[in-house]
């Protein structure tokens, strides 16, 4: 792998005009771009999500964030029943939010006001590093909703905040009941079948339930078993 060359880079520049595109050829020294993107990744556990200020105080950061989506849409491909790439729904899901590095997070209020630009934020943290060509490629899929990764991966992104909410729930909040009929509205709005049987499954399992009912816990199958 060569650590440094010169690259013909693409440039999204912004104004009040929209955005041009600028090719620029400089010498890139990938191995320290890759060490910068790495730690720029890093940073992302440093992200809150906005809707924290709905008094909700721990939701998950944006890395947290990204885990989850990860294992979702894996489960999601499975039930869904087609042929699918792991591979990809991985990289995917790892992928599809990174931008908010540079852009923030926003809410359902404030996307109303907020103008983000996260074409320009994504190529500029993919610039210069080993990644850039191929991981450009999986975003832009996963923003048109082409393939049935790009699908299942969306979707996955749309029950986070669904787990989210249970989560928030079993902790005394409120919300999360004042936004059922908005989450039900959201569900009409998943890509596929099972997606939208895992938002149901969600509602109706209690976020606790894995340890609770676990045969292996000690009450259930410990020494505190009678």
């Amino acid at each position: 792998m060569q650590t440094k060359a010169r690259q013909s880079l693409t440039i999204i520049d912004s104004n009040r005009r929209g955005h041009r595109a600028i090719h620029q050829s400089v010498t890139i020294n990938y191995m320290k771009r890759d060490v910068e993107f790495l730690y720029e990744l890093g940073a992302l556990r440093h992200m809150q999500r906005q809707w924290t200020r709905f008094h909700l105080p721990n939701v998950a950061n944006n890395s947290e964030h990204l885990f989850r989506v990860t294992w979702t849409a894996l489960i999601l491909a499975e039930r869904e029943g087609k042929k699918y790439s792991a591979e990809k729904i991985i990289k995917m899901a790892l992928v599809h939010d990174i931008a908010e590095s540079r852009t923030g997070d926003v809410d359902y209020i404030a996307r109303q006001y907020v103008q983000r630009n996260e074409e320009k934020a994504i190529h500029d943290m993919l610039a210069g590093t080993s990644l850039r060509d191929e991981f450009l490629a999986i975003w832009k899929d996963y923003e048109t909703r082409t393939s049935l990764e790009a699908k299942l991966v969306k979707d996955a992104d749309i029950l986070y905040v669904d787990l989210e909410l249970q989560e928030q729930a079993s902790m005394g909040h409120t919300l999360p009941e004042n936004w059922s009929a908005q989450r039900k509205h959201v569900g009409t709005k998943l890509f596929t079948k099972a997606a939208r049987d895992l938002q149901k499954e969600i509602w109706s399992t209690n976020p606790h339930g894995w340890h609770i009912d676990s045969p292996d816990n000690r009450l259930n199958g410990g020494d505190w078993k009678d």
